[in-house]
């Protein structure tokens, strides 16, 4: 039997080991691997309150500019980059699902998610100047919101060296996202509304409002009880 994996253990320089035992328990199932990856992170992150889950294979950079409150959950795969000291705040409640991919994206992005939100698995959300997402919001599976739009003016410069268009992205509360749906810069979305699902959202959507297709348009306005 081929003992490569063995051998290189049994050689591996003792400043290595700790690393090799850290990857074992980041990327283990079952319930005592789960309690210290949270008690690992308690050290390590801005903030983390009561009831935290950490699943496995979650990578987490720059801790330092990460808060999670109480009863978050963060399922197996998922990506939370801080990339400022305004970083990711996740408050009570938030459940992110498989692979749910969070990037601050620049020294001036930052993520804030509301209470008691559900983000579907696969969704990728970016900061760049700031991604603010309200209470009790509902996002669906594989999700894209980026508050960024490339210039592509000059055909004679590469895209990626002109530069873009950024600036704060806000959705209000109750909101509900359908899957597949995205959401780029300068689409705020208002309280309460709804984004139909693999809509492409390029133009701010008003409070109460049902809005679908590519580019999204409003279908309807909901109804407040009086």
């Amino acid at each position: 039997m081929e003992k490569f994996f063995t051998d290189c253990f049994s050689n591996m320089p003792q400043e290595e080991i700790e690393n090799y035992h850290r990857a074992v328990f980041m990327n283990m199932e079952g319930g005592y691997s789960a309690e210290k990856r949270v008690e690992y992170y308690r050290e390590k992150l801005k903030h983390i309150g009561n009831n935290v889950y950490i699943g496995c294979r979650v990578i987490i950079k720059n801790p330092q500019w990460i808060t999670l409150m109480d009863d978050v959950y963060i399922s197996d795969g998922c990506v939370l980059i801080a990339t400022s000291e305004s970083g990711i705040v996740l408050e009570q409640g938030v459940r992110l699902k498989y692979g749910v991919y969070l990037d601050g994206e620049g020294s001036e992005g930052y993520i804030h998610i509301g209470k008691n939100v559900y983000i579907g698995t696969g969704t990728c959300l970016h900061g760049h100047k700031g991604l603010e997402i309200g209470d009790n919001c509902l996002l669906a599976q594989n999700i894209t919101i980026t508050p960024y739009s490339h210039r592509f003016d000059d055909p004679e410069k590469p895209i990626y060296t002109q530069g873009g268009f950024s600036k704060k992205l806000t959705i209000g509360n109750d909101c509900y996202i359908g899957k597949n749906a995205c959401i780029l810069y300068r689409a705020d979305i208002g309280n309460g509304s709804v984004v139909g699902a693999g809509s492409v959202v390029v133009k701010p959507v008003e409070p109460y409002s049902v809005v679908a297709g590519n580019p999204a348009k409003l279908i309807r306005k909901r109804k407040l009880c009086t």
